[in-house]
């Protein structure tokens, strides 16, 4: 999403540290370009973590490709914003064009040489397109609420940090009013992203240390 601010912190660059052995001799492996979702919710650090990951990969001269779930929503931002307001039951997965972005997902796992996808102009209220070329990416990061529901995808990593630890970081973004309207909306979205921790396999806690998830296999 073009416009969107990152406020990176060092539990962001820890937790990228302890991912990154996790991940590296996978991504060093695969034939394509391997894909991580990093999931969580509104001001988890899923933006910040995907950028500092993307660096470190950089370092390990790994090209990667970061993909925000933002860029995939059926409304532009302000424009989703009044919907909800008009009805607080259009929150939810349905907001974002989930089946767009997994086929996406899909072409890159098949080798495809360029993306064709949804690009959003915050400050402009719009949505338009971009072609992304997937020349030398052998990484490529989603981020986003719901992508750990994504099924084009090699490994998930999940942000453990709710609506209520990550208030201050919501204020510094600046780019929701903060009010009881959206309280109402982040409880909503919290009963639905939590429900998705089960299926990652890695773990960043409350406070950015990372933990495998062994359930997963």
């Amino acid at each position: 999403m073009r416009g969107d601010k990152l406020v990176i912190h060092e539990g962001h660059r820890r937790a990228s540290r302890q991912i990154m052995p996790l991940l590296l001799p996978q991504i060093e492996k695969a034939r394509k370009a391997f894909i991580i979702t990093i999931a969580g919710e509104s001001g988890s650090g899923k933006s910040e973590i995907a950028a500092v990951l993307s660096e470190s990969l950089l370092e390990e001269g790994i090209k990667s490709l970061i993909l925000q779930q933002d860029d995939y929503f059926v409304y532009p931002p302000k424009t989703n914003t009044r919907k909800r307001t008009e009805d607080i039951s259009h929150v939810g997965m349905s907001e974002v064009h989930l089946a767009l972005l997994d086929r996406n997902l899909k072409d890159i796992k098949e080798g495809k040489s360029e993306l064709v996808k949804p690009l959003v102009i915050f400050e402009e209220d719009r949505i338009t397109q971009e072609t992304v070329k997937l020349e030398g990416i052998k990484a490529v990061i989603v981020e986003g609420t719901y992508t750990t529901t994504l099924k084009n995808v090699h490994r998930r990593t999940f942000i453990d940090r709710t609506y209520t630890d990550t208030r201050a970081a919501r204020k510094r973004r600046l780019r929701e009013q903060q009010d009881d309207f959206l309280e109402k909306i982040l409880e909503i979205e919290h009963k639905i992203i939590s429900s998705h921790k089960p299926r990652a396999d890695i773990i960043v806690t409350k406070n950015y240390e990372v933990e495998k998830n062994d359930s997963t296999g």
